[in-house]
């Protein structure tokens, strides 16, 4: 029987993180060389597998050539064969693989495999995301942590938590590890198609930093900056976020 589109997402994503576990184990390769080797192995097995079984949709992924005809599409598959490849080199847990289809600019369905956990989180069979503590925590680039989001924080009061890919980040709210994933350091649309996807479907808020829509197979794929929270926490976040601005 053929997959659903969002059971074609979860499989590519766990069979990605799979292959891309069996490349690092394979202790052949330096950690530099490491991370071009599995970015390559895992955007060719999507890559390949996407256009045998979805051959009529577009196709954007963070290493491949982009072809402006997806503009075109209304359906166009937007993948990150690996979000954090630092992380994966140092076979830490929070890496990630982002499996997503934007119909008509929205993050439509998808799913994010955390090899490193043994999960993946998909669209199509959310879960129950647990109840927030009395100090909320905001997961934050454990090696960039954006100005906003510490500013924001101490506002709230929330504890940072340090933590590895955008994928890894938005998954951390619906496994209950972090309440708050603000983002303002520019990202790319296959860093949180995915992410905000699943994230969407788990009941959660997913905005940029404005509180304005996140719109996906655009000409320019830079996207500067994401929300990902509880809805309850939401307003409250963006209001902070506004009373950061001058003016």
């Amino acid at each position: 029987m053929a997959m659903t589109d969002a059971e074609l997402a979860a499989h590519l994503a766990e069979v990605t993180g799979r292959l891309l576990t069996e490349v690092r184990s394979s202790g052949v390769l330096s950690l530099k060389a490491l991370g071009k080797a599995g970015d390559a192995v895992a955007n060719q097995f999507l890559c390949h597998a996407l256009r045998e079984q979805r051959p009529g949709d577009a196709l954007l992924s963070e290493e491949e050539k982009d072809n402006l005809d997806r503009l075109a599409a209304s359906r166009c598959w937007i993948v990150d064969p690996v979000d954090g490849t630092r992380e994966y080199g140092e076979a830490r847990s929070d890496w990630a693989v982002h499996v997503a289809l934007a119909v008509n600019g929205a993050a439509a369905l998808g799913a994010v495999a955390l090899p490193g956990l043994g999960k993946v989180l998909r669209s199509d069979q959310p879960v129950v995301v647990p109840p927030a503590p009395d100090v909320l925590r905001m997961v934050v680039s454990r090696t960039r942590p954006a100005p906003v989001a510490q500013a924001v924080a101490a506002s709230l009061g929330a504890e940072l938590v340090p933590m590895g890919s955008a994928g890894a980040k938005a998954m951390a709210v619906i496994l209950g590890q972090a309440d708050i994933y603000l983002h303002a350091g520019g990202q790319y649309e296959w860093d949180s198609c995915a992410p905000v996807a699943v994230a969407l479907a788990h009941g959660l808020h997913a905005s940029r930093i404005d509180g304005s829509s996140l719109i996906y197979n655009q000409a320019d794929t830079y996207m500067p900056d994401l929300l990902i929270c509880r809805k309850d926490h939401a307003a409250v976040v963006l209001d902070r976020i506004a009373a950061l601005k001058p003016g």
